[in-house]
């Protein structure tokens, strides 16, 4: 594959990854068209060598590997399905003004301002009972705008281009419609492909903006969409996973819930990797072994450096957009990565002779995290944090470089252990 068929798939696969479960859905269907083989953890496992397998869990986060005869040690690529966003609370309903609105709830460490005056569509799972009585669950995506969050306008609010602060109970809440009459069963019924749903019974649905992924910039440098925090890290682990050879021993791990601390049965900090590592492995020496051979690769975004806010990076320390994947480095171990895993991942985009940058953050303000101190807790296995340079983060709209996942993509496949 070359960069510009790989960047194209990538604004495809943004676009329909409205919610980690689509991504899930998303990423499934891209590893099955490679002879990957779907395992289910409720059922005994049969690994064949040579063969390639995948599971799920919450149909929200996804483990995928190949099973080489030879095992010594495992490149394994992390990533993270969710992203900050507004989630529909469960009884959202609000008439008020003559409007219907729903209420929501901020999830993860979201910039709220952006969320104003965009186009909304509405996503995610919805569980409902059938005329048979029968619990049934469906996928959903509105796909259209069909919600809005209208800015105040500034002749109310002479202040507004003060630093305006955002409440989030009352200023957040998404109109839908002027007809009050609609109830919640019947706008997400409308969604269902199930002919006759009877009783709504819950929901995980989240607003998102409808407008697509794109390319933008004089030369088509950046990739601006929604939801590249850590979506763009999903996409090249997957088709890293695709592209390696049978022989090649390398797994990725894409899971829910990093935007709100990853602990949570499908997150980092639950037991999905390892109980999969351990299936694999068959015994705790092997296990044991396993790790201690193995490295993992934390990939997320980095902020690159802005121009307009340059006095907030380390000076020494400021990716820029298209000039090579970041590695992170904390001294708190806010990031896990070390001076070993660091020399392997820079040594193997030396020898393709890809340039990789460095972050630091400004010892004088606060480090956000990963999954990758996490994992390196859990497991014990060596790990690194790298990420793609990206303006907006948590933003409702997020900008990255046109080079830089193509450039990730290719060290992971030299990352051979």
């Amino acid at each position: 594959m070359q960069k510009e068929p790989f960047n194209r798939a990538l604004l495809e696969f943004l676009d329909v990854s409205v919610t980690p479960f689509h991504a899930t859905a998303a990423m499934k269907k891209t590893l099955v068209s490679a002879a990957f083989k779907e395992l289910h953890e409720d059922k005994p496992w049969n690994l064949k060598e040579g063969e390639k397998y995948f599971v799920t869990r919450n149909d929200a986060s996804i483990v995928a590997f190949t099973y080489p005869k030879q095992r010594k040690g495992y490149v394994m690529i992390g990533a993270h399905t969710d992203s900050p966003c507004l989630k529909l609370k469960p009884n959202p309903v609000l008439k008020q003004c003559g409007l219907l609105q729903l209420g929501v709830a901020p999830y993860g460490g979201l910039l709220m301002n952006p969320w104003f005056d965009r186009d909304l569509s509405l996503a995610g799972r919805v569980s409902f009972m059938n005329e048979a009585g029968e619990l049934c669950e469906e996928y959903i995506d509105f796909k259209e705008p069909i919600a809005v969050i209208p800015s105040l306008a500034i002749h109310l609010d002479k202040e507004a281009n003060k630093n305006r602060s955002v409440n989030a109970q009352t200023d957040l809440v998404p109109i839908v419609t002027c007809n009050t009459e609609i109830t919640l069963e019947r706008l997400l019924f409308s969604q269902l492909k199930e002919p006759s749903p009877t009783q709504l019974l819950s929901h995980e649905l989240s607003f998102y903006d409808a407008q697509h992924a794109a390319f933008i910039g004089l030369e088509q440098e950046f990739i601006a969409s929604a939801r590249l925090d850590n979506l763009l890290s999903c996409y090249v682990a997957t088709r890293v996973l695709c592209n390696v050879s049978n022989n090649d021993a390398f797994l990725m791990v894409c899971s829910d819930h990093e935007e709100v601390g990853s602990e949570s049965t499908s997150g980092a900090a639950g037991s999905f990797l390892e109980s999969v590592l351990k299936r694999i492995s068959g015994d705790f020496e092997s296990y044991t072994c396993l790790m201690r051979r193995s490295l993992m690769v934390s990939c997320d975004n980095a902020h690159a450096v802005h121009p307009n806010f340059s006095d907030k990076h380390d000076a020494n320390h400021a990716p820029q957009i298209n000039q090579g994947v970041v590695v992170k480095v904390n001294a708190n171990q806010r990031y896990a990565s070390s001076s070993r895993g660091v020399s392997a991942f820079v040594h193997a985009a030396a020898r393709i002779h890809e340039p990789t940058q460095t972050f630091v953050t400004r010892s004088d303000l606060g480090c956000g995290s990963t999954i990758g101190p996490i994992t390196a807790t859990r497991l014990g296995v060596e790990t690194l944090d790298v990420g793609l340079p990206t303006y907006a983060m948590h933003s409702i709209r997020e900008l990255a470089g046109s080079d830089d996942a193509w450039s990730l993509y290719n060290i992971l496949r030299e990352l051979k252990r």
